[in-house]
Protein backbone atom coordinates (compact mmCIF):
# COMPACT_ATOMS: atom_id res chain seq x y z
CA UNK A 1 0.00 0.00 0.00
CA UNK A 2 1.56 3.29 -1.10
CA UNK A 3 0.06 6.07 1.01
CA UNK A 4 0.55 8.97 -1.37
CA UNK A 5 4.35 8.86 -1.25
CA UNK A 6 6.36 11.50 -3.13
CA UNK A 7 9.88 10.15 -2.66
CA UNK A 8 10.02 7.69 -5.59
CA UNK A 9 9.39 4.75 -3.26
CA UNK A 10 7.52 2.83 -5.92
CA UNK A 11 10.40 3.08 -8.38
CA UNK A 12 12.72 1.47 -5.84
CA UNK A 13 10.61 -1.65 -5.20
CA UNK A 14 12.52 -4.77 -6.19
CA UNK A 15 10.79 -7.80 -7.72
CA UNK A 16 7.81 -5.69 -8.77
CA UNK A 17 6.34 -8.57 -10.75
CA UNK A 18 5.84 -10.49 -7.48
CA UNK A 19 4.14 -7.64 -5.61
CA UNK A 20 0.61 -6.34 -6.01
CA UNK A 21 1.05 -2.62 -5.38
CA UNK A 22 -1.93 -0.44 -4.49
CA UNK A 23 -1.47 3.32 -4.81
CA UNK A 24 -3.51 5.84 -2.82
CA UNK A 25 -3.62 9.37 -4.21
CA UNK A 26 -3.01 10.97 -0.80
CA UNK A 27 -1.71 10.09 2.64
CA UNK A 28 -4.80 8.66 4.32
CA UNK A 29 -2.86 7.30 7.29
CA UNK A 30 -1.81 3.88 8.54
CA UNK A 31 -5.31 2.79 9.55
CA UNK A 32 -7.01 3.56 6.23
CA UNK A 33 -4.22 2.06 4.13
CA UNK A 34 -4.26 -1.23 6.03
CA UNK A 35 -8.05 -1.42 6.00
CA UNK A 36 -7.99 -0.94 2.21
CA UNK A 37 -5.45 -3.74 1.96
CA UNK A 38 -7.62 -6.02 4.12
CA UNK A 39 -10.46 -5.62 1.64
CA UNK A 40 -8.28 -7.27 -0.99
CA UNK A 41 -7.26 -10.22 1.17
CA UNK A 42 -9.00 -13.59 1.10
CA UNK A 43 -6.38 -15.51 3.10
CA UNK A 44 -6.73 -17.05 6.56
CA UNK A 45 -3.91 -14.84 7.88
CA UNK A 46 -2.79 -11.27 7.26
CA UNK A 47 0.78 -10.15 7.99
CA UNK A 48 1.59 -6.45 8.36
CA UNK A 49 5.10 -5.15 7.75
CA UNK A 50 6.13 -1.50 7.83
CA UNK A 51 8.77 -0.16 5.42
CA UNK A 52 11.12 0.50 8.36
CA UNK A 53 10.93 -3.09 9.64
CA UNK A 54 13.43 -5.56 8.15
CA UNK A 55 12.54 -9.23 8.76
CA UNK A 56 14.75 -12.26 9.15
CA UNK A 57 14.36 -14.67 6.20
CA UNK A 58 12.23 -17.06 8.30
CA UNK A 59 10.13 -14.31 9.94
CA UNK A 60 6.83 -15.14 8.25
CA UNK A 61 7.38 -18.89 8.58
CA UNK A 62 7.92 -18.53 12.34
CA UNK A 63 4.70 -16.53 12.70
CA UNK A 64 2.70 -19.09 10.73
CA UNK A 65 4.12 -21.97 12.77
CA UNK A 66 3.03 -20.18 15.94
CA UNK A 67 -0.44 -19.54 14.50
CA UNK A 68 -0.79 -23.24 13.74
CA UNK A 69 0.46 -24.20 17.21
CA UNK A 70 -1.77 -21.79 19.14
CA UNK A 71 -5.27 -21.89 17.58
CA UNK A 72 -6.71 -19.93 20.51
CA UNK A 73 -4.50 -16.92 19.68
CA UNK A 74 -5.53 -14.44 16.98
CA UNK A 75 -2.74 -11.81 17.06
CA UNK A 76 0.98 -12.57 16.90
CA UNK A 77 3.76 -10.07 17.57
CA UNK A 78 7.32 -10.15 16.29
CA UNK A 79 10.39 -9.65 18.42
CA UNK A 80 11.62 -6.25 17.24
CA UNK A 81 15.30 -5.44 17.61
CA UNK A 82 16.85 -2.01 17.18
CA UNK A 83 18.03 -1.66 13.61
CA UNK A 84 21.18 0.26 14.55
CA UNK A 85 22.06 -2.13 17.40
CA UNK A 86 20.31 -5.53 17.35
CA UNK A 87 21.70 -6.36 20.79
CA UNK A 88 18.91 -4.16 22.14
CA UNK A 89 15.17 -4.72 21.99
CA UNK A 90 12.96 -2.29 20.10
CA UNK A 91 9.79 -4.02 21.29
CA UNK A 92 8.40 -7.34 22.50
CA UNK A 93 4.72 -6.66 22.02
CA UNK A 94 2.71 -3.71 23.33
CA UNK A 95 1.85 -3.11 26.98
CA UNK A 96 -1.20 -1.25 28.27
CA UNK A 97 -0.93 0.39 31.69
CA UNK A 98 -3.89 0.89 34.01
CA UNK A 99 -3.50 4.64 33.42
CA UNK A 100 -3.96 4.24 29.67
CA UNK A 101 -0.26 4.72 28.90
CA UNK A 102 1.04 2.42 26.16
CA UNK A 103 4.54 1.43 25.12
CA UNK A 104 6.48 -1.32 23.38
CA UNK A 105 7.47 -3.80 26.07
CA UNK A 106 11.20 -4.17 26.72
CA UNK A 107 11.95 -1.12 24.57
CA UNK A 108 15.63 -0.12 24.83
CA UNK A 109 16.57 -3.09 27.02
CA UNK A 110 19.48 -5.46 26.26
CA UNK A 111 18.37 -8.58 24.41
CA UNK A 112 17.93 -11.49 26.85
CA UNK A 113 17.22 -15.20 26.39
CA UNK A 114 13.76 -14.66 27.86
CA UNK A 115 12.93 -12.36 24.93
CA UNK A 116 13.28 -15.30 22.55
CA UNK A 117 10.46 -17.25 24.22
CA UNK A 118 6.80 -17.10 23.28
CA UNK A 119 4.61 -15.34 25.84
CA UNK A 120 1.20 -13.75 26.17
CA UNK A 121 1.12 -10.00 25.56
CA UNK A 122 -1.54 -7.31 25.53
CA UNK A 123 -1.31 -6.71 21.77
CA UNK A 124 1.18 -6.74 18.88
CA UNK A 125 2.95 -3.74 17.45
CA UNK A 126 1.51 -3.61 13.93
CA UNK A 127 4.86 -2.66 12.42
CA UNK A 128 5.47 -6.41 12.09
CA UNK A 129 2.60 -8.68 13.08
CA UNK A 130 0.37 -11.53 11.99
CA UNK A 131 -3.41 -11.64 12.54
CA UNK A 132 -6.14 -14.13 11.81
CA UNK A 133 -8.03 -12.40 9.02
CA UNK A 134 -11.51 -13.20 10.27
CA UNK A 135 -10.72 -11.78 13.70
CA UNK A 136 -9.84 -8.44 12.11
CA UNK A 137 -13.01 -8.48 10.04
CA UNK A 138 -15.14 -9.29 13.08
CA UNK A 139 -13.90 -6.25 15.05
CA UNK A 140 -13.96 -3.87 12.10
CA UNK A 141 -10.23 -3.51 11.42
CA UNK A 142 -8.33 -0.38 12.39
CA UNK A 143 -10.14 2.74 13.59
CA UNK A 144 -9.64 5.17 10.71
CA UNK A 145 -10.25 8.21 12.93
CA UNK A 146 -6.88 7.47 14.58
CA UNK A 147 -4.93 8.07 11.32
CA UNK A 148 -1.82 6.54 12.88
CA UNK A 149 -0.20 5.80 16.26
CA UNK A 150 -1.86 3.71 18.99
CA UNK A 151 -4.27 2.36 16.35
CA UNK A 152 -2.64 -1.06 16.77
CA UNK A 153 -3.17 -0.98 20.55
CA UNK A 154 -6.77 0.09 20.02
CA UNK A 155 -7.22 -2.83 17.62
CA UNK A 156 -5.56 -5.18 20.08
CA UNK A 157 -7.82 -3.95 22.88
CA UNK A 158 -10.93 -4.55 20.76
CA UNK A 159 -9.69 -8.03 19.85
CA UNK A 160 -9.26 -8.81 23.54
CA UNK A 161 -12.72 -7.51 24.36
CA UNK A 162 -14.04 -9.82 21.64
CA UNK A 163 -12.41 -12.80 23.36
CA UNK A 164 -9.19 -13.11 21.34
CA UNK A 165 -5.66 -13.52 22.72
CA UNK A 166 -2.28 -12.13 21.65
CA UNK A 167 1.21 -13.64 21.77
CA UNK A 168 4.82 -12.64 21.24
CA UNK A 169 6.60 -15.06 18.88
CA UNK A 170 10.15 -14.85 20.13
CA UNK A 171 11.82 -16.41 17.09
CA UNK A 172 9.98 -14.19 14.55
CA UNK A 173 12.55 -11.41 14.45
CA UNK A 174 12.67 -8.06 12.66
CA UNK A 175 15.02 -5.11 12.91
CA UNK A 176 13.01 -1.93 13.35
CA UNK A 177 13.92 1.72 12.89
CA UNK A 178 10.72 3.14 14.37
CA UNK A 179 8.87 6.33 13.29
CA UNK A 180 11.10 6.50 10.24
CA UNK A 181 8.43 8.14 8.10
CA UNK A 182 7.08 10.55 10.73
CA UNK A 183 10.17 12.39 11.91
CA UNK A 184 11.03 10.30 14.97
CA UNK A 185 9.25 9.49 18.21
CA UNK A 186 9.58 13.05 19.55
CA UNK A 187 8.31 14.75 16.43
CA UNK A 188 5.27 17.01 16.63
CA UNK A 189 3.42 14.54 14.40
CA UNK A 190 4.13 11.62 16.74
CA UNK A 191 3.36 13.52 19.93
CA UNK A 192 0.08 14.88 18.57
CA UNK A 193 -1.36 11.65 17.21
CA UNK A 194 -0.03 9.44 19.98
CA UNK A 195 -1.40 11.53 22.83
CA UNK A 196 -4.72 12.28 21.16
CA UNK A 197 -5.25 8.61 20.43
CA UNK A 198 -4.33 7.53 23.97
CA UNK A 199 -7.46 9.28 25.21
CA UNK A 200 -9.70 7.79 22.53
CA UNK A 201 -8.39 4.25 23.16
CA UNK A 202 -9.17 4.47 26.88
CA UNK A 203 -12.65 5.90 26.32
CA UNK A 204 -13.64 3.33 23.71
CA UNK A 205 -12.29 0.20 25.28
CA UNK A 206 -11.82 0.23 29.05
CA UNK A 207 -14.69 -2.02 30.14
CA UNK A 208 -17.30 -1.81 32.86
CA UNK A 209 -16.43 -0.37 36.23
CA UNK A 210 -12.73 -0.37 35.29
CA UNK A 211 -13.45 2.75 33.23
CA UNK A 212 -14.60 4.68 36.28
CA UNK A 213 -12.10 3.06 38.64
CA UNK A 214 -9.13 3.96 36.42
CA UNK A 215 -10.41 7.28 35.09
CA UNK A 216 -8.60 9.32 37.80
CA UNK A 217 -5.31 7.63 36.81
CA UNK A 218 -6.00 8.37 33.16
CA UNK A 219 -6.76 12.03 33.90
CA UNK A 220 -3.54 12.24 35.92
CA UNK A 221 -1.60 10.73 33.01
CA UNK A 222 -2.96 13.39 30.67
CA UNK A 223 -2.12 16.19 33.10
CA UNK A 224 1.42 14.88 33.58
CA UNK A 225 1.81 14.59 29.80
CA UNK A 226 0.76 18.21 29.29
CA UNK A 227 3.23 19.41 31.92
CA UNK A 228 6.07 17.21 30.65
CA UNK A 229 5.77 18.11 26.98
CA UNK A 230 5.21 21.79 27.79
CA UNK A 231 8.48 21.79 29.70
CA UNK A 232 10.10 20.06 26.69
CA UNK A 233 9.10 22.85 24.32
CA UNK A 234 6.07 21.10 22.84
CA UNK A 235 3.35 22.83 24.82
CA UNK A 236 1.35 23.90 21.78
CA UNK A 237 1.42 20.41 20.28
CA UNK A 238 0.36 18.54 23.43
CA UNK A 239 -2.41 21.04 24.19
CA UNK A 240 -3.71 20.71 20.64
CA UNK A 241 -3.64 16.92 20.98
CA UNK A 242 -5.64 16.95 24.20
CA UNK A 243 -8.06 19.59 22.91
CA UNK A 244 -8.80 17.55 19.80
CA UNK A 245 -9.11 14.43 21.94
CA UNK A 246 -11.80 16.16 23.99
CA UNK A 247 -13.60 17.28 20.84
CA UNK A 248 -13.77 13.64 19.77
CA UNK A 249 -15.07 12.26 23.08
CA UNK A 250 -18.71 12.21 21.96
CA UNK A 251 -17.90 10.23 18.83
CA UNK A 252 -15.66 7.82 20.74
CA UNK A 253 -18.36 7.33 23.38
CA UNK A 254 -20.78 6.28 20.65
CA UNK A 255 -18.22 3.75 19.46
CA UNK A 256 -17.80 2.61 23.06
CA UNK A 257 -21.48 1.71 23.28
CA UNK A 258 -21.16 -0.62 20.31
CA UNK A 259 -17.85 -2.16 21.42
CA UNK A 260 -18.97 -2.80 24.99
CA UNK A 261 -22.33 -4.22 23.90
CA UNK A 262 -20.44 -6.89 21.96
CA UNK A 263 -17.86 -7.59 24.68
CA UNK A 264 -17.10 -11.26 25.32
CA UNK A 265 -14.14 -10.95 27.70
CA UNK A 266 -14.92 -10.41 31.36
CA UNK A 267 -13.71 -7.39 33.28
CA UNK A 268 -11.45 -9.80 35.18
CA UNK A 269 -9.90 -10.96 31.90
CA UNK A 270 -8.98 -7.38 31.00
CA UNK A 271 -7.75 -6.53 34.49
CA UNK A 272 -5.43 -9.53 34.42
CA UNK A 273 -3.61 -8.42 31.27
CA UNK A 274 -3.21 -4.74 32.18
CA UNK A 275 0.17 -3.54 33.45
CA UNK A 276 -0.39 -2.56 37.07
CA UNK A 277 3.09 -1.45 38.08
CA UNK A 278 3.27 1.89 39.87
CA UNK A 279 6.45 2.75 37.96
CA UNK A 280 6.31 0.76 34.72
CA UNK A 281 9.62 2.09 33.41
CA UNK A 282 13.12 1.65 34.78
Amino acid sequence: MDNGSNDNSLENISQKNQIDTRVLNANFGFAVANNRALLSCDTDYVALLNPDAFPNPDWLERLLVAADSYPEVSAFASLQLCDDNPDFVDGAGDSYHVSGLVWRDRYGMPLALSDLKNKEIFSPCAAAALYRHQALVDVGGFDEDFFCYVEDVDLGFRLRLAGHQAMLVGDAVVRHVGSASTGGQRSDFCVYHGHRNLVWTFIKNMPGFLFWLLLPAHLALNLISVVYFSMSGKGEVILCAKYDALKGVSKMWQKRQIIQSRRVASVADIWRILDKRILPFK
